[in-house]
């Protein structure tokens, strides 16, 4: 199905959001909860599956539904459609701070392989699936899993990602990557896992035990600041379980966690 042809305009600079605009009857799909405001004539509904294929059958679309248990999103996705007469807007909001990147899948090759929690929203007729990692290392230590998220189309398709992103061209080099750090690729790169140094700098190092490897021909999205690692530094500042602060940044806080206050 050839995707809606929609405008837009990514707003902000920390927290963006991306406002789209919709020409009567044109639609948007996003994953649930990303709306942040739409005008009038805008109506949203929820759908199992992104409306990819029309005609598909019952057991296709539970298939779909089932596709995005494994990768943790919602079982429905929303549909936004423009049921008026003119041009109308809606918003979609990123879910932590960081970036949103608009993709042209017929710039890309019609493919863009992501992790699980980075798609955001994208005209209709994007399909959105599952993608098996079939190299058994990157599967178990690669940070996301056998199972990466897929966007197929020929339209505008949009991705958050934490703090900066930075977008790089392989021709045939070979670029490591924090597990946590990938965030998209192109079906022309392959990805792979690799150990971070000898034991010592796996244990120590700080770089976690094993670095991804992304090599071959294609465009590759990288993220400076990963979910994880921002709520993992949030956790470890919060206060203790006594209500005393930790005491970040003061060297009296450090000490205090060795003797009691």
């Amino acid at each position: 199905m050839k995707s809606h042809d929609i405008d837009y305009k990514i707003l902000g600079s920390e927290m963006q959001i991306v406002e789209v605009e919709l020409d009567p009857q044109e639609t948007v799909i996003a994953e649930a909860g990303a709306m942040m405001y739409m005008e009038p004539d805008i109506q949203f509904e929820a759908r199992m599956g992104d409306g990819s294929k029309p005609n598909q059958g019952f057991w296709d679309k539970v298939w779909q539904v089932g596709q995005r248990v494994l990768t943790g999103e919602s079982l429905f996705m929303t549909h936004f459609t423009n049921n008026g007469h003119t041009k109308r807007k809606v918003a979609f909001g990123a879910p932590y701070p960081g970036k949103i990147m608009a993709l042209n899948l017929a710039q890309l090759g019609g493919k863009m392989i992501c992790q699980k929690d980075a798609f955001l929203c994208a005209a209709h007729g994007t399909a959105v699936g599952i993608e098996f990692n079939k190299r058994l290392g990157a599967g178990f230590f690669g940070g996301e899993g056998f199972i990466l998220q897929k966007l197929e189309g020929d339209g505008m398709a949009f991705v958050h990602a934490g703090g900066t992103i930075i977008q790089r061209q392989l021709r045939g080099e070979t670029l490591r990557v924090d597990t946590g750090c990938l965030v998209a690729f192109t079906p022309g790169i392959t990805y792979d896992i690799q150990r971070a140094g000898n034991l010592k700098s796996m244990i120590f190092g700080g770089e976690g035990l094993f670095l991804a490897t992304v090599s071959g021909h294609g465009t590759v999205l990288m993220q400076s600041l990963p979910f994880s690692r921002m709520a993992d530094r949030m956790v470890r500042s919060a206060p203790s379980a006594g209500g005393r602060s930790v005491g970040e940044g003061s060297v009296l806080g450090g000490l205090g966690n060795l003797f009691g206050d």
